[in-house]
């Protein structure tokens, strides 16, 4: 028994593959990336910026070490970093204070692992294809706006992403010449470096590398990551949380912590595992909860699945989840070994790359957008909403909103499914489907197949599918529910009841066949069984066509002597 244990123990676990010369530069560059990328988001939202870079660190190992979609990088984003801002200052405490910081990340971590204890990960699963790639074109946007002052340096106006995507494309007279030079070089060296097959897994490196050492032979003026904070030559220590403020960071730490599942739930779908095994949104959920609970007694600001830096991991050829480690093991040696030359990193060179990503990531997804468009005007309408609503509303409204249009649509294509299928039975003894009658005929039986979910929305067309009973004198209805599910809506109890006692008052009788065992007893509990009989209800059993070969037997049985009594009666 030990050893079954041990084996599904072994199958449970992820596995870690050899590591590759690729995931090494995959994580050199993934590890530089979070120098700037990490600290400047942390600026922005009004935390040290040293604490968004040892974001890159713990985080980013532990979370590829547990993750089960094998490349995702495990680390601070700009979504996790404003919504952590937006926690803090609505329970009134200081987002600069170590304490308060440990204790929020402390919480989001222990948040996730509850989800992922409760599998919560399947109501991702109600989260539609059109909403997500919405939602994943949003954040690829999001991701290009906010770097577009650093590659410029020139900030746009407004809230609303569109718009400010929109305002800096208007002011192209006021970029600035050195950022934006340097920007576009980078890039330039970016898309020679890729065109060769050999350098293609480290175009990236080589343009950072590349930007970093002109900037500094030229002595181009521009923003460096010195301008955003002192790099320390040290490892992250140990972060005390502050107790007392939990009972005020409940309801933020939810909020934190479902922003960074949302977004990471978008990467496995966008970035499938190169070793074939499947991704687990749980598994994921739990790799983001560990990497939160590590990481905040080691003074990181809250993570979680992050698409650009994933993206920037795939860019630079990362094969295995060897790359998401060597990120945080490779960006804790940078700080020890050259943690002052890794300051002189130009901000124009991060952002000309982080550009390429976000516009990679939107490119990758055109199949998606194409898709969805040719699907139903359903599915566009709730993937441009998704999308709107996350270049303008803050993120989590956004994500409350995805789900919303998400279970709308499942409603309506549900609605939509429900039917009514008419079957007869041909001289061969075989059962083909036909049309639905619109009167139930006298004196014979009539077999109809529901096709539903039973959800109270769709029961208004079943309502006007059933045959009306009108002058059904001794006619049977056999209504086969074999794929109703054990717990229908109220709704249909309260619809077949009605029907059951006006087919009565006509003379007729409702077979129900194929219940299955917690539908029987739904029933049972409406009283339906008294109003059809014993024979009434016959439940599901295991050969497909037996109930209903019972009802057809039982209908018509009773029919035949339900008019032998009548033209025995003078």
């Amino acid at each position: 028994m030990s050893g079954k244990r041990t084996s599904r123990l072994r199958r449970s676990l992820p596995r870690l593959g050899r590591p590759t010369a690729s995931d090494a530069s995959s994580g050199l560059v993934t590890g530089l990336f979070s120098i700037p990328e990490g600290m400047a988001y942390a600026s922005i939202a009004g935390f040290n910026p040293v604490a968004g870079l040892y974001a890159g660190i713990v985080p980013a190992i532990v979370g590829s070490l547990a993750a089960r979609s094998v490349l995702m990088v495990t680390t601070l984003t700009s979504a996790i970093a404003l919504t952590s801002q937006s926690a803090l200052s609505d329970a009134g405490l200081d987002p600069k204070d170590a304490g308060n910081v440990a204790t929020l990340t402390l919480m989001v971590g222990v948040v996730m692992l509850l989800m992922a204890a409760l599998r919560l990960g399947a109501v991702m699963s109600f989260v539609s294809n059109a909403v997500m790639t919405g939602f994943s074109t949003g954040i690829a946007l999001q991701i290009i706006t906010g770097v577009l002052e650093d590659a410029t340096g020139y900030q746009p106006e407004g809230h609303n992403k569109l718009y400010q995507l929109g305002n800096w494309a208007a002011h192209i007279a006021d970029w600035q010449l050195a950022p934006t030079v340097v920007a576009c070089a980078t890039v330039a060296v970016w898309a020679v470096s890729r065109r060769v097959r050999r350098l293609e897994p480290v175009a990236l490196l080589i343009a950072m590398v590349a930007g970093s050492a002109a900037v500094a032979l030229l002595g181009t003026d521009v923003e460096l990551v010195a301008d955003i904070a002192r790099i320390p030559s040290s490892l992250p220590g140990f972060s005390a949380p502050d107790l007392s403020a939990v009972p005020k960071l409940l309801g933020g730490a939810v909020a934190v912590a479902l922003v960074g599942l949302a977004q990471a739930a978008g990467i496995g779908p966008s970035v499938p595992n190169p070793d074939g095994s499947r991704s687990s949104v749980n598994g994921d959920f739990a790799a983001q909860g560990l990497a939160n609970v590590t990481g905040g007694l080691v003074q990181s600001l809250p993570s979680g699945g992050s698409l650009s830096r994933t993206g920037v991991a795939v860019s630079a050829g990362a094969r295995t989840r060897w790359a998401g480690i060597f990120s945080g093991v490779l960006l804790a040696v940078v700080l020890l070994v050259c943690a002052p030359l890794a300051e002189h990193i130009p901000m124009p060179v991060i952002g000309g790359l982080i550009l390429v990503v976000g516009g990679e990531l939107i490119w990758g997804k055109r199949h998606d957008i194409r898709l969805v468009l040719r699907t139903s005007w359903m599915s566009t309408g709730a993937m441009a909403a998704t999308f709107l609503a996350t270049t303008q509303l803050p993120l989590q409204r956004a994500i409350i909103l995805g789900a919303v249009l998400s279970l709308l649509l499942y409603c309506a294509q549900a609605a939509r499914r429900a039917r009514l299928v008419g079957l007869v039975r041909d001289d061969t003894g075989h059962w083909r489907t036909a049309e639905v009658p619109d009167r139930l005929p006298p004196g014979e039986v009539t077999v109809l197949y529901y096709e539903g979910v039973s959800f109270f929305a769709e029961l208004p067309q079943l309502d006007a599918a059933l045959p009306d009973v009108a002058g059904a004198r001794d006619a049977v209805l056999v209504l086969v529910v074999r794929g109703v599910p054990d717990i229908p809506s109220s709704t249909m109890v309260k619809l077949l009841q009605r029907y059951v006692r006006d087919l009565d008052r006509q003379g007729g009788k409702l077979i129900i066949a194929g219940a299955e065992p917690g539908l029987v007893r739904i029933l049972t509990a409406g009283r339906l069984d008294r109003d059809l009989g014993t024979d009434g209800i016959i439940p599901a059993s295991g050969a497909i066509f037996a109930p209903l070969e019972q009802a057809w037997a039982t209908g018509t049985r009773w029919s035949a002597g339900r008019s032998q009594d009548s033209a025995q009666t003078p």
